[in-house]
């Protein structure tokens, strides 16, 4: 286990201990930690799809805007029917499709014509959450059916199916960042892009990739946190690029990419869900969260960069 993984572990672990020291009727509950894990898994699905995109150097601040417009359409799809009849598997492969195909269009830009994956992405972000209140004039699609309802509150056996279907998609991230020739392709290109043009990786490939990848994830947590909710609105996403981020850097992820581990993210990640359920239960003002993220976050940039120096001397 590396440093950064072990310091976040221990970062967690302390966070834990300091909570169920404070509400040990509220916090230690089975029913707390269930909660917990069903709202993480929302965030640590988008924070996979951050973690390809940080390790390449790049951001993607249009997640949470795919996030809404994407389960907009499949619960519309849901509702009003398709071609097919009103059929789940159609609905969800759409709204992922939908998902990969803006995630592309990202790619595309920042790849290929070379804007700044900042500027792209806000534009993105900007389109989307236009095209999400345009498409539902604002309104909410709920009432969205039981079989949709399986994938945000149903559980096999005591765990959320939304907790499993996060854990699966981690094993599947872990095996390809650390086992596969894509994954080692995403660090070159994360350390020095230009170095790993040059010897002969396709970083166009990789960056259209990461994108589409990061695009789907936001497109399956949105669908995930329209089930739980048995609705889909407009506003969803909201601040979820900030949470994803703010996980992704505080499990070790370097901003100037080509640092950073999978499952440190997924640390990160739980620090954040457990962060929110704390200042909730110590009864301290949801506004404060924000100012809390910002400062971790500011934090976090700070150590890396004092480490990066220390490394470099």
């Amino acid at each position: 286990m590396n440093n950064d993984l072990s310091r976040t572990l221990i970062i967690f672990l302390l966070l834990c201990v300091a909570l169920g020291i404070a509400r040990p009727a509220t916090f230690l509950t089975v029913s707390n930690v269930i909660n917990v894990l069903s709202q993480i898994s929302v965030n640590g699905i988008v924070v996979i799809g951050m973690t390809f995109i940080l390790l390449t150097g790049g951001i993607d601040i249009s997640v949470g805007s795919v996030a809404a417009f994407t389960s907009l359409i499949t619960a519309m799809l849901l509702v009003s029917g398709n071609p097919f009849g009103s059929n789940i598997v159609v609905a969800l492969a759409a709204g992922i499709g939908i998902g990969v195909l803006v995630g592309a269009v990202s790619g595309f830009f920042i790849s290929k014509i070379e804007l700044q994956p900042f500027i792209v992405t806000l534009a993105m972000m900007t389109i989307f959450r236009g095209m999400t209140m345009v498409v539902s004039q604002g309104n909410p699609v709920s009432q969205l059916g039981e079989t949709f309802s399986f994938i945000g509150v149903k559980y096999l056996g005591p765990i959320p199916i939304n907790v499993i279907i996060m854990i699966s998609f981690y094993a599947i991230a872990y095996y390809v960042l650390e086992h596969t020739c894509f994954g080692r392709y995403v660090y070159a290109v994360g350390g020095n892009k230009e170095a790993a043009r040059l010897s002969g990786i396709n970083t166009t490939k990789i960056i259209m990739g990461i994108y589409m990848i990061c695009a789907a994830t936001a497109s399956i947590a949105g669908m995930i946190l329209a089930s739980r909710v048995n609705s889909a609105t407009p506003t969803a996403g909201n601040g979820s690029e900030m949470d994803a981020i703010a996980a992704a850097v505080i499990g070790g992820v370097s901003l100037t990419g080509g640092k950073g581990k999978i499952m440190g993210a997924l640390i990160g990640a739980f620090i954040i869900g457990v962060l929110n359920n704390g200042l909730v239960l110590l009864n301290i003002d949801v506004y404060w969260t924000q100012v809390v993220k910002g400062v971790i976050i500011l934090l976090a940039v700070v150590a890396d960069v004092l480490s990066k120096r220390k490394t470099a001397k």
